[in-house]
């Protein structure tokens, strides 16, 4: 299944990117195009002067190397295949030639540099990505579990949606959410979320107090943003879960304003309330922060939040991802509850339906207790 949500996510990289093992083969086949071009056609019909456009698609293409590979073979070439067909133009030609594949070494090393920049850039997006989204073990905090995040931003591979499952002496407790806003902001603001969770849903074993303390969080973090300059006072919905060690069937929920999530068992599909509270950071204009909600959870049922990456998703005509639909679907499905198989599934039809083209950030996570526990 894992391989299956790769592959979908790759099929939406640009086609360089895809493919820039085999780039080498394009000025190839353009060289040899040229060659059985200039052989077929009638003496009147000169494409030999066609052998700069190698090096220049070379330069766009390959890298420094390969690129001076294919100027020498040109230049070379001009002089062999003239020696054969007798079809030159005169030196201007060749003249146009020897400059094209002068020109284009220069342009690949500044391609090369600017390719370089960016996979540092990517290198340090990351990092970042892995101290916001960091990897969850199998079992961790004594549930089963399995996230997606789908970037919006294929090169940044970062944004304003976070996830974490915690390991406490209570219980296992999960967070997702989505910061409003988008770019380095919305990073810094998902990093203080998600940090003040870690912290917080450990020694806390009341989560009324876990909302309090993540609420308190974010107005110091608007704060420090607005003594550095920013405008922009910033909030986030989130749904954070309890799984109670002492209580099998049972979660407790905290919703900030985010979509209801989904429960996928062997009854079908039901959605838990969706949070008319306010979201992390707005408590104080709406009265208070959201209730704590028990809620009924069978040993065997899985539980999915999604992030509006999932819901908002458009394909070409403008139609919405329907979630509710695929979910339904897959109840039917033998292992359809199960964490791994249900976010590869889910991640995959979003890239198919958006084609690819996602204007948010994406996430998801499954959680539900241990198929252990279930048999004990």
């Amino acid at each position: 299944m894992r391989e299956r949500s790769a592959k979908a996510q790759q099929q939406s990289l640009p086609v360089l990117v895809q493919y820039g093992h085999r780039s080498w083969l394009v000025p190839a086949a353009l060289l040899v195009a040229v060659v059985v071009v200039d052989g077929l056609t009638p003496h009147s019909f000169a494409s030999v002067s066609w052998l700069v456009l190698v090096p220049v698609v070379a330069a766009g293409l390959c890298g420094p190397q390969l690129t001076v590979v294919f100027s020498c073979l040109s230049i070379a070439g001009y002089p062999a295949l003239d020696s054969i067909w007798a079809k030159s133009q005169g030196t201007e030609d060749f003249l146009l030639v020897i400059a094209g594949a002068v020109l284009a070494v220069p342009i690949s090393v500044f391609r090369a540099q600017a390719a370089a920049y960016v996979h540092h850039l990517r290198g340090a997006a990351e990092t970042t990505r892995q101290v916001v989204l960091r990897p969850v073990p199998p079992g961790w905090g004594g549930v089963d579990s399995a996230a997606r995040y789908l970037a919006a931003d294929i090169e940044a591979r970062v944004g304003g949606d976070f996830y974490d499952v915690v390991a406490t002496p209570f219980g296992a407790r999960v967070i997702l959410g989505d910061v409003q806003g988008k770019g380095l902001p919305a990073v810094s603001m998902a990093a203080a979320v998600v940090g003040c969770f870690r912290e917080v849903a450990f020694h806390e074993e009341d989560l009324a107090t876990v909302a309090a303390r993540l609420e308190e969080r974010l107005l110091r973090q608007n704060r420090l943003v607005a003594q550095l300059g920013g405008r922009e006072e910033r909030f986030a919905t989130a749904v954070v879960i309890w799984f109670p060690g002492d209580a099998p069937e049972q979660i407790e929920m905290v919703n900030f304003g985010h979509d209801g999530p989904h429960v996928l068992g062997p009854a079908g599909v039901r959605q838990l309330p969706t949070g008319r509270g306010a979201p992390i950071g707005l408590a104080q204009l709406a009265g208070g922060l959201p209730e704590v909600r028990r809620l009924r959870l069978a040993e065997d049922e899985t539980v999915l939040i999604v992030s509006d990456g999932v819901t908002e998703a458009r394909d070409r005509q403008g139609a919405f991802f329907d979630l509710r639909a695929h979910l339904d679907r897959l109840a039917g499905l033998p292992g359809a509850a199960d964490p791994e198989r249900l976010v590869d599934e889910l991640a995959a039809a979003v890239v198919r339906h958006t084609g690819g083209r996602r204007t948010d950030d994406t996430a998801l996570l499954a959680v539900r207790r241990p198929l252990e526990a279930l048999l004990d």
